[in-house]
């Protein structure tokens, strides 16, 4: 039986668990904090991430990373983008030469610009072959439920990207494999930003004509900037785009887009932090990915928008304006 270790017990992080163990694999979720792995190993529930959801038997828990990575054939990562390369350092000693990694994380590193696959490779000395990623429409509270979803398992080895195909697929979760991992990576960490401007759309009370027009110029920024980068265009029409897209900013359930909610609404910065509690990626890499477009000469004024009211101050209402005062022009996808 593959065996598969996740560091990062959150709801995302355990609700992938939960799929690898309907889909035959053996899952150990690492928890830092050892109550939280006991509640996991014998009460079958994350109390603090996905209340209410029983677990598999056949997911457990340890605090022990050491543990955790005895045999595993893949380790699984679904951290917060920014404390990714700090933990990471410390478990590579660890991490068996075979082992793939698999980040389930979308975000941009701040300072490097990096996408977490080249954070991994600069930490860890793994090759492409090595190095997958899971992208695409997965609010894990759905999938935690057992709703049917699909996804993106990307690695530059084809073969790789089967075998954990072969690991992840279940009843209700249908994996699609592809190569190419910066398309799918830059597809999610981008639309956490998206996913702010329609949440703060939609807290301003604004109609779906905006909403539609901001997942629509969303997905023209973030392609204009994966060809830059080198990513197949056509990625972005897929599941790791615009199916992840679609999902982030239009459910409820998404971080990202109730924290712009909230934002839309008045609520203060710190206010909205304090209703969310977990991460929101977008946060935070909003100013990596408008930097990483930058250095690429690379125009997201979606983006920029963003990082005007999260970072400087800027109100909502007032980058709205400057937002729809921008020149016309022609429409151009790419």
């Amino acid at each position: 039986m593959t065996r598969v270790a996740i560091f990062g017990p959150g709801s995302w992080g355990t609700a992938f668990a939960l799929v690898l163990a309907d889909s035959g694999t053996e899952a150990v979720l690492c928890a830092r904090r050892a109550d939280l792995a006991r509640q996991i190993d014998t009460e079958h529930e994350n109390p603090d991430y996905l209340p209410g959801i029983r677990l598999p038997d056949a997911v457990r828990a340890t605090p022990d990373p050491a543990a955790a990575l005895a045999g595993a054939e893949f380790l699984v990562l679904a951290l917060p983008a920014q404390n990714l390369r700090e933990n990471l350092a410390q478990w590579a000693p660890l991490v068996a030469p075979q082992t793939v990694f698999v980040s389930l994380i979308k975000g941009i590193e701040l300072g490097t610009c990096l996408r977490m696959s080249q954070v991994i490779g600069e930490v860890t000395g793994a090759g492409p072959d090595r190095i997958a990623v899971v992208s695409g429409p997965n609010l894990a509270r759905e999938i935690a439920e057992r709703h049917p979803a699909a996804s993106v398992v990307a690695c530059a080895d084809h073969n790789v990207a089967e075998r954990l195909q072969k690991a992840c697929h279940s009843p209700y979760f249908r994996p699609y494999t592809n190569t190419d991992v910066i398309g799918a990576e830059l597809g999610g960490a981008v639309k956490n930003v998206i996913g702010l401007a329609a949440g703060i759309a939609d807290g301003m009370g604004l109609g779906d004509n905006t909403k539609a027009s901001l997942i629509t110029r969303g997905l023209a920024e973030t392609t204009r900037l994966g060809i830059a980068l080198g990513a197949d265009p056509y990625t972005f029409a897929g599941l790791a785009g615009l199916g992840d897209l679609v999902a982030t900013c239009a459910s409820p359930l998404s971080r990202n887009h109730k924290f712009g909610s909230l934002l839309g609404q008045g609520r203060s910065i710190a206010e909205a932090q304090a209703e969310v509690r977990q991460t929101t990626e977008g946060v935070k890499s909003c100013e990596s990915v408008l930097e990483l477009a930058r250095r690429h000469h690379v125009e997201m004024p979606i983006v920029e928008t963003i990082v005007a009211v999260v970072h400087e101050g800027r109100s909502p209402r007032e980058m709205l304006a400057a937002l729809m005062a921008r020149s016309a022009k022609s429409e151009a996808l790419y």
